[in-house]
């Protein structure tokens, strides 16, 4: 039967071998920024399925996938074992975050758990920081759990603001962070200043290029940059909305002067 929060292990921490890995969380948030980095990393390197996460905080549905076969809602987490100088990764994907606050902490809870269990020594949370406005060179916001990361990311260009994010940070990226300081694990929010209206895959790029310098990671961009550039033709479009927009409006106010 399914559990409130139903972790099973596909690949045991033996079978992966995982030396001190980085926990990397993109789960969906604000302009899909998180997730765009994270299924990117899963796509481009060469992962291995380790764990999948079921629980009944996810909404109470089945995806019908192509072939009409359905499948439960889930997060997965994929191993990745580096044969380089950057760390080994565990990376957290998924199509969900809980649908209750309660459920928020039973799942930070449980991604936690497993980072614990393959030896995780630090956790880097992706996210999206939404300003209500195009924008047309993103960048890299941060919060960490530790001044010694707080420093460590600002020599990467990570921006430190006063009052920024405003309101602190909501979901599985900012919980992530506090619960594993309770729990001793240095962990660190990367988020990408976003419109907040659509999905972002330029300000996606801006938070893998810092992560990939962190980590020391070569990882193609290509299919990133394709669809930012996607992305930069359609904001042109609404910019060019928005402008035929403003001079409606001022023809039609200079048309109720003259009545």
């Amino acid at each position: 039967m399914l559990q409130r929060v139903d972790v099973r292990f596909v690949k045991s921490v033996e079978e992966l071998g995982l030396e001190n890995p980085v926990f990397i969380e993109g789960l969906p948030g604000i302009g899909h920024v998180g997730k765009l980095v994270a299924d990117h990393l899963v796509k481009e390197l060469d992962t291995e399925l380790a764990v999948e996460i079921y629980s009944h905080h996810f909404p109470p549905q089945v995806m019908v996938m192509e072939d009409g076969t359905v499948s439960m809602p889930k997060n997965e987490v994929y191993a990745y074992k580096s044969s380089g100088d950057s760390p080994d990764l565990l990376i957290l994907v998924g199509d969900f975050q809980s649908i209750s606050n309660e459920g928020h902490f039973e799942l930070v809870n449980a991604y936690i758990d497993v980072a614990k269990r393959f030896g995780a020594k630090r956790i880097y949370t992706l996210g999206g920081y939404g300003v209500g406005k195009l924008v047309e060179e993103p960048y890299v916001l941060g919060a960490a759990n530790s001044p010694k990361l707080v420093e460590e990311l600002k020599s990467y260009g990570v921006r430190f603001e006063e009052g920024e994010p405003g309101g602190g940070i909501i979901g599985a990226s900012g919980l992530l962070l506090g619960v594993s300081m309770l729990e001793g694990i240095e962990a660190a929010c990367l988020m990408g200043v976003t419109s907040g209206y659509m999905v972002d895959p330029k300000s996606a790029k801006a938070v893998l290029d810092v992560l990939m310098q962190m980590l020391n990671l070569d990882v193609s961009i290509e299919a990133l940059n394709e669809r930012a550039k996607e992305m930069e033709k359609l904001i042109a479009q609404i910019k060019e909305l928005q402008e035929a927009a403003m001079q409606q409006w001022k023809s039609d106010e200079d048309l109720r002067y003259f009545r």
